[in-house]
């Protein structure tokens, strides 16, 4: 399948219009950003023709349409990440880790967040789980 049909693809199947910045801010994600996770600082150091406000719109529709899931790794940042979350069910999710040194931050989907047990009358909405530390590529060096 020709990449703007997948892409195209991708977003009709999730309810979201197709438009042309749509279109290179996804192909931009699948192609640049796969693995890691990236804020729209990343975004724009990638697509340095792009408008700010298009791309963050773009952006926030991803996360609300579970294109995208967001993470809060401390930094400040709102970081987004290709969801990959079973059913996009974020509130059983996966781990994320955030290195010390590098300040990546990485989707561990292999790794399901634990099951917490909360006090009566308390419901679970979201969860996030940010491990820190040195990532592989920082311990090798």
């Amino acid at each position: 399948m020709q990449d703007a049909k997948k892409y195209e693809q991708i977003l009709s199947e999730a309810g979201i219009r197709v438009t042309a910045v749509r279109l290179l801010v996804l192909k931009v994600i699948h192609e640049r950003m796969r693995g890691d996770a990236f804020s729209l600082q990343d975004m724009m150091n990638e697509m340095v023709t792009a408008d700010n406000s298009s791309v963050f719109r773009a952006l926030t529709l991803f996360a609300e349409k579970r294109l995208l899931h967001t993470i809060d790794d401390g930094s400040g940042m709102q970081k987004y990440c290709l969801c990959s979350c079973p059913n996009h069910d974020h509130r059983h999710g996966h781990v994320h880790f955030t290195c010390t040194l590098c300040q990546r931050t990485m989707c561990l989907t292999d790794m399901p967040i634990p099951q917490i047990s909360l006090p009566d009358g308390f419901e679970v909405q979201d969860v996030e789980f940010i491990v820190k530390g040195i990532c592989p590529r920082c311990s090798a060096k």
